[in-house]
């Protein structure tokens, strides 16, 4: 509403809060604990129509590196987060893509262009002249997610044994391939 007034801000969610509910909690523990926490299935909806209203200006990781010894404690104990980056575009794909909330462009500009945009640096556009970071991914190919196929040192991530959808197969950054997958 305070949008749709004039009043200036922004709003960012991440791929979890679209994908999974409170009740992940009870099925991944400590893995499922971020702040702000998952809430019910009604609020997960609510983000996604924010998303493809344009209320939720883009979509971050907030990419949360844990210890196994970190996360291995007590549901109270233990902190807030999760890892994200290599789960984002899977996540994106399977709960917006594929259930038509929004397309591939929309996509592009929730997770490139606007993010830029926010933070005023010259990125998010494939344009001559503009530094461009490039992903490469297969849209249909699937996997599961297992603690071996994960590149960061950190395993807490509500996604372990999901089967995923969309596999990036490069990343690349400022002209070089950093990620073959």
């Amino acid at each position: 509403m305070s949008k749709k007034r004039g009043v200036k801000i922004t709003c960012e969610t991440c791929p979890h809060y679209f994908t999974f509910t409170v009740e992940k909690v009870l099925q991944s523990g400590t893995n499922a604990k971020m702040n702000p926490p998952l809430r019910e299935e009604k609020d997960r909806e609510a983000i996604i129509e924010g998303l493809a209203d344009g209320t939720i200006d883009c979509i971050i990781t907030d990419h949360a590196p844990h210890s196994v010894e970190e996360k291995n404690q007590d549901l109270a104990k233990a902190p807030n987060g999760i890892i994200g980056f290599e789960t984002a575009l899977s996540a994106e794909i399977m709960n917006l893509i594929d259930t038509r909330e929004i397309n591939y462009l929309v996509l592009v500009r929730l997770t490139s262009y606007m993010p830029a945009k926010l933070l005023q640096i010259d990125r998010g556009v494939l344009e001559e002249g503009n530094i461009s970071d490039i992903t490469i991914f297969y849209v249909i190919e699937t996997y599961v997610y297992t603690e071996d196929k994960i590149v960061s040192k950190s395993k807490n991530s509500p996604f372990l044994g999901k089967e995923l959808k969309g596999k990036v197969k490069y990343t690349i950054v400022g002209g070089r391939i950093v990620y073959e997958g």
